[in-house]
């Protein structure tokens, strides 16, 4: 008897593996911090810029598939 995801509560949009990756990212440098302050915080601001640009880009690709919009949040049409 197969379980319909549905009905499980499983979760299929992927916070379960971003979790996973925040988790292991977190202890990855904390133990980093017990060898090397500096060095933590010196992954722990890389990590950080990577985690911006990797959000950007996913906003940036759900931008492209609707229309392009300005900084106020206008519809810009074709000049």
């Amino acid at each position: 008897m197969k379980k319909d995801p549905e009905r499980s509560g499983a979760r299929t949009d992927g916070r379960g593996l971003l979790a996973l990756e925040v988790t292991f990212v977190l202890v990855v440098v904390a133990g980093l911090a017990l060898w090397s302050v500096p060095a933590a915080l010196m992954l722990g601001g890389v990590l950080g810029v990577l985690a911006c640009e990797r959000t950007m880009a996913r906003r940036e690709q759900g931008a492209i598939a609707g229309p392009a919009r300005g900084a106020q949040g206008e519809v810009k049409r074709g000049e």
